[in-house]
């Protein structure tokens, strides 16, 4: 939207779903709106894409009873707003939607989570290299690293899974504008919630692409993901 880019135009519109109460934050204050290094969570979620020339445009999508957004709107002009609704895929249809008859049918969107404040710009570069070419578009991931087990009923454990093939998934998430509306809607026709949008073209049999992206692109879901966040963005400041 502003500054300088040395990299290949590669334009793009940017999506954040931010329509969550994060009731189990423990936090007085929705995660996105957490103070975090001088700034709040979505600041800094929104900050990686703001400052990029690449990017068309920024819309934010919001509950209705939000009251936290007017207090720091003033700090992001350009960022458009858009209805939050009841599911994060509703929240992105209609973030979509607001840019009807801007957004061409081939346009890039990304659409990235309020609550993940640590996004690099290597990452989010490596992302758009890796698939402006790409037929159908993907996300941002990271192989699982832990041992992962399958909980029985009782909270036992059921068995180990082979996590080979198994990865995190991250944001950005990268679609072109037309096909993300299309995976959307299908997926509302047929009363499904998609998880992500990767998933909402799974359920049409497509395969997004995996771009192996770093585990500091953390969510904050706990007010220790909020500690590690200060911790990993100080760290970054600091280094030369």
């Amino acid at each position: 939207m502003t500054g300088k880019s040395e990299h290949p135009p590669v334009r793009y519109w940017l999506v954040m779903p931010a329509a969550g109460s994060g009731r189990r934050f423990g936090h007085p204050l929705p995660k996105q709106y957490a103070p975090l290094c001088g700034r709040t969570v979505i600041e800094w979620a929104l900050a990686p894409f703001v400052a990029d020339a690449r990017c068309a445009g920024v819309v934010v999508a919001i509950a209705a009873a939000d009251t936290h957004w007017e207090l720091i709107a003033a700090r992001l002009p350009g960022v458009a707003v858009a209805p939050g609704g009841a599911a994060r895929s509703d929240s992105v249809r209609s973030a979509l939607l607001t840019l009807a008859g801007r957004a061409s049918f081939d346009d890039w969107v990304l659409v990235h989570d309020a609550a993940r404040p640590c996004l690099s710009a290597a990452d989010r570069d490596h992302l758009l290299q890796k698939l402006c070419g790409h037929a159908l578009g993907g996300l941002l991931a990271t192989k699982a690293a832990d041992t992962l087990k399958r909980a029985a009923q009782d909270l036992s454990v059921a068995m180990t899974l082979d996590r080979t093939d198994l990865w995190r998934a991250l944001t950005p998430q990268m679609f072109r504008y037309g096909p993300l509306c299309a995976a959307l809607d299908a997926a509302k026709a047929l009363a499904r919630t998609p998880s992500d949008e990767a998933q909402a073209f799974e359920w049409l049999g497509e395969r997004p692409a995996l771009i192996e992206g770093s585990a500091a692109n953390l969510k904050v879901t706990s007010l220790s993901d909020l500690a590690l966040a200060e911790a990993l963005l100080a760290a970054r400041r600091s280094s030369p």
